[in-house]
């Protein structure tokens, strides 16, 4: 994700932007409308009681992680993540919003915190509580972070409720799951479920190698929704394998059209590995569509392999065998263990971008590179980089010796029209 590029010191802990920044943010937006939503977690206190600091530290950086990827995906480039208190965050965002998407957004990001969260062997949930508001051109924007600050104090002190807007006004009107539900299977029928797709590149040389398809749906009424909230709305009606496979035979129409060597990468539910057909399907799927097997890359988060580790092992070996390519995702966030690496047919590791965030500026940051790259030769697997921003952070790559990187610096997610003017 491209975060708001304030000038200030960035968090250490989470990267993100603080006060300063935020403040830097809203002057520059002064002149336009903005909304902003204030995240507290909820009684955090006793999680450092828990588990200590160093435990705590780790949860806030999985917050703020959840909350940037999401952000990423359902808002503009320009929009602001800041860490503006020990287990606060803020988000805005500039342009046209409606009152309904914005809160609707912070419903969905609220789900989204509140997934569980693995720690020492138990299973950690927190619930954030969020103020929301509507600024005006001209509003000074310390003055709507201290209404945001002050309608978040008076909702951590009711019970039961978890959204406030600080202007005082009714809740926006919401729209029930089981419409969302409902307006989400009309649009699989509809094909109106969209693909924007990655691009990936050598990181010698910097030619396009392959493309991580994403979808994207523009909802009448909530505007544009990213993959993730997709997929949430999926989950609370048992359609997530309906979905998979909708966008799966999309994204292979699509890139059956291009190069034979522009690889493409699908991503992997957790609800596709429980599925006892799903190695099968997927073979029948390939060959429908005259896709070859050695063109595409299953990725496959930790997440996902949880519930069932060994009938997920076998289902990606069967499609290993075939020539499809396993990539683990998001590697450095989770609790991958060497046990992942060597039961998984895994023919790539993708380091999350919070890996390489500092890896040019940062000795410790780099030295964890320079032992995930030995590590990932020793193994033969290949190495992809996500989230890269800066022409110094690839020279670091390159000097490592890492294969492939996504990211600003070359090129955000764009429609399928411009892969094919890339090739």
């Amino acid at each position: 994700m491209r975060l708001s590029s304030a000038d200030d010191v960035r968090d250490n802990l989470t990267g993100l932007p603080g006060m300063a920044g935020a403040a830097s943010w809203f002057a520059r937006h002064q002149t336009e409308y903005v909304h902003a939503m204030l995240i507290g977690l909820h009684r955090f206190r006793t999680v450092n009681l828990a588990y200590g600091h160093a435990g705590g530290d780790s949860v806030l950086a999985e917050i703020a992680r959840r909350i940037a990827d999401f952000t990423a995906e359902e808002l503009e480039a320009d929009a602001l993540v800041a860490r503006v208190g020990g287990g606060e965050f803020l988000v805005a965002s500039s342009g046209a919003i409606s009152r309904e998407r914005w809160q609707w957004l912070a419903e969905a990001l609220t789900r989204h915190i509140s997934r569980s969260l693995p720690m020492r062997g138990d299973e950690l949930h927190l619930v954030p509580r969020t103020a929301l508001l509507r600024g005006l051109p001209g509003e000074d924007g310390a003055a709507l972070i201290d209404r945001l600050d002050q309608a978040l104090g008076t909702l951590q002190q009711q019970t039961g409720r978890r959204l406030l807007w600080a202007d005082g006004s009714h809740r926006a009107r919401g729209r029930s799951a089981a419409r969302l539900e409902a307006d989400l299977i009309g649009a699989m029928a509809r094909d109106e479920i969209g693909l924007v797709f990655q691009p990936q590149y050598a990181v010698a040389g910097g030619l396009l190698v392959g493309v991580e398809a994403l979808a994207r749906w523009d909802h009448p009424q909530l505007g544009r929704m990213g993959a993730e909230t997709l997929f949430a709305i999926a989950e609370r009606g048992d359609h997530v394998t309906q979905l998979s496979r909708h966008i799966a035979r999309k994204a292979l129409s699509i890139a059956a059209a291009w190069q034979e060597q522009l690889a493409l990468s699908l991503n992997v539910t957790a609800e596709d590995l429980a599925n006892d057909r799903f190695a099968m399907d997927f073979t029948d799927l390939l060959e429908a569509m005259g896709f070859s097997p050695a063109r595409l890359t299953l990725e496959v988060t930790e997440h996902a392999l949880v519930a069932d580790f060994a009938r997920s092992s076998e289902a990606l070996a069967e499609l290993a065998g075939l020539g499809v390519r396993i990539a683990l995702d998001d590697f450095g966030t989770g609790y991958a263990n060497f046990r992942t690496l060597k039961a998984l047919p895994l023919d790539t590791i993708k380091l999350d971008a919070s890996l390489l965030r500092d890896v040019d500026t940062d000795n410790r940051d780099r030295a964890i590179l320079t032992a995930i790259v030995a590590m990932a030769r020793a193994l033969g697997l290949k190495l992809v980089c996500e989230g890269v921003e800066r022409e110094s952070q690839l020279a670091v790559l390159a000097e490592e010796g890492c294969d492939t990187f996504q990211g600003f610096l070359r090129s955000g997610p764009v429609g399928a029209d411009e892969i094919a003017a890339l090739i």
